[in-house]
């Protein structure tokens, strides 16, 4: 799966690219009709910081409610922690915000894979009113910056929290489920590969799927992984399902063998939808999962051959 194509929405909002509007001339939105996108261009003669100052003046930031953070470099990839730095830094001027997504690119910009990401722990602590925050990219700096990271913390507002990644570490799985996260409705982690640093064990899942730190949880996506057999495995019988309306195990390397097991765990007929997506299910089980879920929307699209000897997840480099 591809990531083609840049947002047109977040966080209910219609995103609107601030960069060519001023290059333009454009007339601006009203500040808070809006999901803000500031992001450079391959060819970009400024540089983020230097786009960044442009929409802290031409726009009434005290009324901005999401931003969207495109690519913060020109040519050549650069590390994420001055960029996080900058925005965190910008706090006291974004009093409203409660929308982030961090490094919304596709891969025509920058492979997900090669999106060098930072510590991002700044944008939870500089904004104690934040509601959804998105972070794609994993990668450490090829000059040794250690790519994504997230240190334990508490926040009481956050109430959507996605990693889009080709590969998350463990440690940073492990921060998530160290986090007190009271508001937390919807979590999506994109587990992916070892190769593009996606080292995290089931070990690293019990505190999320044990849920004692998030008791408002109520969707749940643990995607993109080629050991999704065993967390259906895990999933099955994890104290947190009892109470989600949706369930991900979608965009991996599902199985009949994880299939069954997790329609062999504890009932999943509370469920509103269970999405299922990027597989490699045998007929029958996909009918076993539809007869076994009859008021469930299962989403069973994207289906694989059972028998192919190379099954891959949607989302790698």
């Amino acid at each position: 799966m591809a990531l083609s194509e840049n947002l047109d929405q977040f966080h209910g909002l219609p995103v609107f690219d601030l960069v060519p509007a001023l290059d333009e001339g454009a007339e601006l939105p009203d500040a808070a009709a809006v999901a803000w996108k500031i992001g450079l261009d391959y060819d970009s003669e400024e540089t983020f910081e230097q786009r960044w100052e442009q929409f802290l003046a031409a726009v009434d930031t005290e009324r901005v409610t999401a931003v969207v953070i495109g690519a913060w470099w020109q040519d050549e990839q650069e590390p994420a922690a001055e960029t996080v730095r900058l925005v965190a830094g910008s706090a006291g001027r974004l009093p409203a915000l409660r929308a982030l997504f961090f490094g919304e690119v596709t891969y025509e910009q920058c492979e997900i894979s090669w999106i060098q990401q930072s510590d991002v722990t700044p944008f939870l602590t500089a904004f104690p009113r934040l509601a959804e925050l998105v972070v794609r990219g994993a990668s450490g700096g090829w000059d040794g910056e250690p790519g994504l990271v997230l240190q334990p913390v508490r926040h009481e507002a956050l109430r959507t929290l996605r990693f889009e990644s080709g590969g998350l570490p463990g440690e940073v799985v492990r921060a998530v489920g160290a986090c007190d996260f009271p508001a937390l409705e919807s979590l999506e982690l994109w587990l992916g590969v070892d190769q593009y640093g996606g080292d995290a064990t089931m070990a690293d899942l019990e505190p999320i799927l044990g849920g004692l730190r998030l008791p408002a949880l109520r969707r749940l996506g643990l995607l993109d992984s080629l050991a999704q057999d065993e967390i259906a495995a895990a999933v099955a019988h994890a104290p947190v399902v009892a109470r989600l309306d949706h369930l991900g195990l979608a965009m991996g390397v599902l199985t009949d063998e994880g299939a069954g097991a997790l329609l062999e765990g504890q009932p999943l007929t509370h469920l509103t939808s269970l999405d299922l997506h990027h597989h490699f299910l045998t007929k029958p089980m996909q009918q076993r999962l539809t007869e076994a879920l009859p008021g469930v929307e299962v989403d069973l699209s994207e289906a694989g051959a059972p028998d192919e000897r190379w099954r891959y997840v949607a989302v790698a480099e």
